[in-house]
């Protein structure tokens, strides 16, 4: 009778969903940070952290991701701004299906995507290498750069376009000091959820490259899947901070934002 008696209350039906929590993520990330910290016999040890800056090819492999997710980022802003535009203004786009079909792809698996991509590649004989390695980031991540912009856009109060408008504001005036100005919330999701993701991810290099570019994901898998776990939870630590801290500077840019208003 007391199991009946603890889902009563509304605030008891968190507890499955506080265990799962606890499980599935709160124990692996504390699990990753007492392996970071620990050599293989299991005594304390700030090795693996020296490992990765003293290890020139971990360091070059990790500077290089950084470049390819700056330029996949920047090309998702590139073709994403605009499609996010035109889908949120009502006099360009007055189809839902047009939304449907730019946020289908994030229906399919990312494997299957990268298959597809490769499968192309090969019937334009195209080589596999860094180009093919940038066109299937950018194709699986632009839908995570339209949606957070568009999403933006459509929410904006277009008062303010009117209002410009009527006070003998150019197009480009409207563009650059009203509607930039209040999607950068959105532009600044999309970022996060392109930049750090394609840092971290290693199937996609593995497949669109034969296996002959590594990122840092695919580092951090080789190093897991070769037993050397201290190793792999270090550089996993080093990774999730910094999401957090480009999750906290997203933070602080949104207050920002939100309090200064228009500029």
């Amino acid at each position: 009778m007391k199991l009946p008696r603890l889902f009563t209350k509304r605030r008891h039906w968190s507890i499955p969903y506080a265990i799962f929590l606890f499980i599935f993520v709160a124990l692996p990330l504390l699990l990753i940070v007492v392996y970071a910290f620990q050599d293989s016999e299991g005594n304390f040890t700030f090795s693996n952290f020296t490992r990765f800056i003293t290890n020139q090819e971990s360091a070059n492999t990790f500077v290089y991701s950084i470049g390819i997710a700056i330029i996949t980022t920047l090309l998702c802003i590139l073709f994403g701004y605009p499609a996010a535009y035109i889908l949120s203004r009502k006099d360009l786009c007055r189809s839902s299906v047009m939304v449907l079909l730019f946020i289908l792809p994030m229906w399919i698996n990312i494997l299957v995507r990268t298959l597809a991509t490769v499968a192309l590649f090969d019937f334009l004989h195209l080589p596999l290498g860094e180009g093919a390695l940038i066109f299937g980031m950018v194709y699986n991540f632009l839908p995570f750069m339209i949606y957070p912009i568009y999403n933006t856009l459509q929410k904006m109060d277009y008062n303010y376009i009117e209002a410009a408008q009527d006070l003998g504001a150019s197009p480009i005036k409207v563009f650059s000091k009203v509607v930039f100005p209040l999607s950068i919330p959105g532009i600044t999701s999309g970022i996060m959820m392109v930049f750090m993701p394609t840092i971290s991810t290693f199937a996609i290099s593995e497949l669109l490259t034969m296996n002959n570019i590594k990122l840092f994901g695919t580092v951090v898998q080789e190093n897991i899947n070769n037993g050397m776990w201290n190793y792999g939870a270090a550089l996993s630590l080093i990774m999730l901070l910094i999401i957090l801290a480009t999750e906290l500077f997203n933070d602080g840019e949104d207050r920002v934002s939100n309090e200064g208003g228009i500029i």
